[in-house]
């Protein structure tokens, strides 16, 4: 008798547990990614032309060319982001350096590729979190950019210890200052955010293309560059070629701790959330709407403004036009992804890195399009922001609490 009651307090509890785990919005995320992972290698298996051929002969024949194609796109994605687990093996075995590095440079890279993913993420999570839609991370990327490489090459003579905080905060001034104008105006005229931050977007594409053909462009080219910044504003790296990760990444990563402490462990951070969650309960508490606004997305600014500060000093060494590939567009799906959250933002951006990596590889030995990357990560949006759609599929149980969304506030809202 009492070993059958406690088999039955056995199975209540583990039934507890798992009636808990369906409830948990982290696995709707994990479900949310694995069906998009699905869902893309059907949609690569269903446009090659060996898996209708296959068909053809025999419907066993063609499931497993799906699964057979499904294979080898994910498992080159996977080489491609972390590197062949059997070259690495052999690598180690053999024990040139060179070999090591080329055998784990993949990993690295894929790093490198999250790192301004994490400040740009950072960007639009801020804004979220106070209610505004920052869609001009792009433009803030670039002038943080512009200033960034100013302060490399035109400041000399300052040791590498001063010289890269220098940069890298010129960076977030200058991204700071293109937040800070949207803001300002959302602030005091009811401007919407998405509509200036678009604008100021073209702005700093074509302001950034007349300085580096102007009076930043490196006087011994004739295409227009900007001169290389000094080596003392370069981000140390920390291995030798071919890896060129940095310390860029882990600058990034204390930065996502110290926008963690801002917002959940200061008492600005808490008027800033308030204000995201209710302007006006925020407004009759006493809170200054109109401050939080103008500082929340000159915060935002700054930390596009280090993602283009990253890639000049860790990465390029100079500002060529059109440098930046999407990083600001994509900070979008990415913050929703990490429900605003800074570590999720850290996890999202690495997800995004090793995706973006993995996805040459791919096109290159699978021959399957760089784009399908695109697709996975517009499918993983879709049911992260559509959760009733997993909780459907995989019969999971609605949560007791209604699950956290974006709030932003309406168009000529204050």
């Amino acid at each position: 008798m009492e070993k059958q009651k406690q088999v039955q307090k056995k199975q209540s509890a583990t039934a507890i547990f798992f009636e808990e785990l369906s409830k948990s919005s982290g696995l709707v995320t994990f479900l949310a990614i694995l069906t998009g992972i699905l869902i893309s290698g059907l949609l690569v298996a269903f446009t090659t032309v060996e898996v209708y051929q296959a068909f053809s002969v025999s419907f066993w024949g063609g499931i497993k060319e799906i699964v057979k194609t499904a294979w080898s796109t994910y498992s080159t994605l996977f080489m491609g982001a972390f590197g062949n687990p059997k070259d690495i093996v052999a690598a180690f075995q053999g024990g040139d350096a060179l070999t090591i590095r080329r055998a784990i440079n993949p990993f690295f890279e894929s790093l490198v590729q999250a790192t301004p993913y994490i400040f740009a993420g950072l960007s639009v999570a801020l804004g979220f979190r106070v209610g505004l839609f920052n869609i001009g991370a792009e433009g803030q990327i670039f002038i943080g950019a512009l200033t960034a490489t100013y302060a490399g090459y035109a400041i000399t003579g300052l040791p590498a210890f001063i010289h890269i905080p220098l940069a890298m905060l010129a960076g977030a001034l200058g991204g700071a200052i293109w937040g800070f104008v949207p803001g300002f105006l959302k602030a005091k005229t009811g401007a919407h955010e998405v509509i200036i931050t678009i604008m100021m977007n073209y702005i700093a594409f074509k302001f950034t293309d007349f300085m580096i053909n102007g009076p930043m462009q490196d006087p011994n080219e004739y295409t227009p560059k900007t001169p290389w910044i000094q080596e003392s504003a370069q981000l140390t790296h920390l291995f030798a070629d071919p890896i060129r990760f940095h310390i860029g990444f882990f600058i990034a990563l204390g930065v996502a701790y110290l926008v963690y402490w801002l917002l959940f462990k200061t008492t600005w951070g808490f008027e800033l959330r308030t204000v995201g969650s209710n302007p006006n309960g925020a407004r009759y508490a006493g809170i200054n709407t109109t401050k939080s606004t103008v500082i929340a997305m000159s915060l935002a600014g700054s930390l596009a403004g280090m993602a283009g500060a990253n890639e000049v000093l860790g990465l390029n060494f100079r500002l060529v036009p059109s440098f930046s590939s999407g990083y600001g567009f994509d900070s979008i799906a990415l913050a929703l992804l990490g429900k605003n959250h800074p570590l999720g933002v850290v996890l999202s951006a690495l997800l995004f890195g090793f995706l973006r990596n993995g996805s040459r590889q791919m096109q290159l030995k699978a021959g399957v399009p760089i784009d399908i990357v695109s697709i996975l990560q517009a499918l993983i949006l879709a049911f992260i922001a559509a959760p009733a759609i997993i909780r459907t599929i995989y019969r999971l149980k609605k949560p007791d609490i209604e699950e956290e969304g974006v709030r932003v506030s309406g168009w000529g809202g204050k």
